[in-house]
């Protein structure tokens, strides 16, 4: 069998390298849940999810540090943003998992974490994802026939928070583990939502 001349074997080398150097395509998505520890723990295991970073929306104060936050006054939330490929995975499935890790009735405050920087919300970047935020909040209202504390409000600015806090309960599993055990987070999830808590696998 003959080989191909090199000249007609070039163009498909150098396809396939581009098709290589293609950069992956990413969308962005910012959640209010508590605990931005939490948050990223329950968006991780998501296929199509490309990283999760721990930090900050919502609120009046540039760049932000954790003790600002968490002492009040600044209007921010933890939150975490959620980078993924929305080829493999979109918005709308996002807030599936994301609804199904919160307590969705409670006002400012997750779990055993209270305050303004607790509270739940959405942060939608464009129309499109306002419009998918706006429905799932809808159609969880009338799922429990019950009045929803979630927020949602246009995304603004986000602000990451310091390295320590980034995949904090995989660099500190015991006390994270300690801590959201202590938390109740799990029981009251599997108490709201059912086989659901987790949102994991999507439907």
């Amino acid at each position: 069998m003959r080989s191909l001349p090199v000249l007609l074997l070039l163009p498909l080398i150098f396809g396939v390298a581009q098709a290589q150097e293609r950069p992956q395509e990413r969308a962005q998505a910012v959640f209010a849940g508590g605990c931005f520890w939490c948050v990223e723990e329950a968006f991780d295991p998501v296929e199509g999810v490309l990283s999760t970073t721990s930090g900050f929306s919502g609120g009046r104060v540039e760049s932000p540090s954790y003790q600002q936050v968490v002492a009040g006054g600044t209007g921010h939330a933890e939150v975490v943003k959620v980078e993924y490929d929305p080829e493999r995975v979109d918005y709308a499935d996002l807030l599936h998992v994301f609804w199904r890790n919160i307590d969705p009735f409670a006002v400012n405050r997750q779990f055993c974490d209270a305050g303004e920087p607790y509270r739940s919300a959405l942060f939608p970047m464009d129309a499109e994802q306002r419009a998918l935020a706006e429905a799932s909040l809808a159609a969880v209202a009338e799922r429990f026939d019950a009045p929803i504390a979630t927020e949602i409000s246009d995304f603004e600015a986000f602000y990451p928070a310091e390295e320590y806090h980034q995949n904090y309960y995989q660099k500190n599993p015991l006390r994270y583990r300690f801590y959201k055990s202590a938390c109740g987070r799990e029981e009251r999830l599997a108490e709201i939502w059912g086989e659901e808590a987790g949102g994991l696998p999507l439907p």
